[in-house]
């Protein structure tokens, strides 16, 4: 039986490696709250994931200045690697090109805030469905999930639900979840939105969201039976973090268990 894997991240600001708490990410760098800059380079953790052969992985350029950065990841490991940020239907082949395994997409699918499936079929056309990865990112919103854009500041007119769900999976092969409310700050995951996420998805999911300790992994494979895959940020050891080692999540994906 599978189970749910850790999936890794190279998170990018200012051309640097990064965890930021994910409801400050604004155009005034001022209200940026990080956690963690490596003075490590994004090959670095490419390699590293690439040793490991954790597969699956993302590199998401937060805002400008971000671009030779994420060259050199995929350029480290090509097709082990997807990239996200900026991504729309004039550079989704270019990074492809570049070494991404897949391209991930968000703000260009809501022109104004507003979802277009004109959009979502067209560049799933260009690039294949196989190659595309839609960025469900979302905030809580009454008693559900609004889907969040511009760096998670802007909510769209989507909402976290099963017929959202089964129409864009017609047109891309997996989601990209981050919880934005709970992003970066270690306190724990959104059990509800896993469980909804596992529950309603037919293609696979990765989410991402207040993990804090190995746990956390068990308790996505729990919540989701297998169907959710976990990415471990700030509480990551090589981020700085005191919650989680590397290693033990290297042995998770081999083993399923802690």
């Amino acid at each position: 039986m599978t189970h749910s894997q850790f999936r890794p991240c190279i998170d990018l600001h200012d051309g640097q490696v990064k965890q930021i708490v994910g409801g400050t990410l604004h155009d005034d760098s001022a209200d940026l709250k990080t956690n963690f800059v490596s003075t490590l380079s994004s090959t670095h953790y490419a390699q590293l994931y690439r040793d490991h052969d954790l597969s699956g992985g993302h590199v998401i350029k937060l805002g400008p200045g971000n671009e030779q950065a994420a060259i050199d990841a995929l350029q480290a490991w090509p097709q082990g690697l997807q990239v996200g940020g900026g991504i729309t239907i004039d550079n989704a082949q270019l990074w492809l090109d570049r070494g991404a395994s897949k391209v991930i997409v968000t703000s260009w699918l809501f022109p104004h805030g507003g979802f277009s499936a004109d959009r979502l079929k067209t560049l799933s056309d260009l690039i294949g469905r196989d190659r595309l990865v839609v960025d469900l990112s979302c905030r809580r919103n009454g008693d559900g999930w609004v889907v969040a854009m511009d760096r998670w500041q802007t909510l769209t007119d989507m909402r976290i639900n099963r017929e959202t769900i089964q129409m864009m999976s017609e047109f891309c092969s997996e989601f990209l979840v981050h919880a934005a409310d709970v992003e970066g700050l270690c306190g724990g995951i959104d059990e509800k939105l896993v469980e909804t996420l596992g529950r309603l998805s037919p293609v696979p999911v990765t989410y991402a969201g207040g993990a804090s300790t190995i746990a956390d992994l068990e308790l996505v494979n729990r919540l989701s039976n297998g169907r959710v895959d976990l990415t471990i940020g700030s509480a990551l050891d090589i981020f700085g973090g005191k919650g989680v080692t590397f290693a033990e999540c290297v042995e998770w994906n081999k083993t399923g268990s802690l």
